[in-house]
């Protein structure tokens, strides 16, 4: 199966990231873009986005980055920086890049922005590989 195929994949089976909205843009490998409406009820008593929505798109595209080799790995630290508000009726992009591998781990950046470019978060993960393929699991 192809990147693209194995996210498609996970996506399927995802339904977190069903729920959110999220859309595979680009997929290759250990690469992906993702995007996301912000809907109603992820809005906060502040009327911004909880960041925890922000933090599990960031994390969605960890997951679609770090796994689409069939090559299953699973979140073993990850930090965000919020830097901007996000706002009920934003679309939300998440690129994730792959800057660092070895046998056993690999770091990822990801950048959240919205739909004018302005970056709203950026996201550092690190993912411990369990030596299992993701389409056995």
């Amino acid at each position: 199966m192809s990147p693209l195929e194995i996210a498609q994949y996970m996506l399927n089976q995802d339904y977190f990231s069903q729920w959110m909205g999220i859309k595979l843009i680009e997929v290759r490998e250990k690469y992906c873009l993702i995007e996301m409406p912000v809907k109603q009820e992820m809005i906060n008593g502040l009327k911004t986005a909880h960041g925890g929505i922000t933090f599990a798109f960031a994390d969605s595209a960890l997951a679609f980055s770090s796994n689409n080799t069939n090559d299953a790995s699973v979140a073993l630290n990850c930090t965000i920086n919020f830097t901007k508000a996000v706002k009920m009726g934003d679309t939300l992009t998440a690129e994730s890049i792959l800057i660092a591998d070895t046998r056993k781990t690999a770091v990822y950046d990801i950048q959240i922005t919205n739909q004018k470019k302005h970056l709203v978060a950026s996201f550092r993960g690190t993912v411990y590989k369990i030596d299992k393929k993701v389409t056995e699991l």
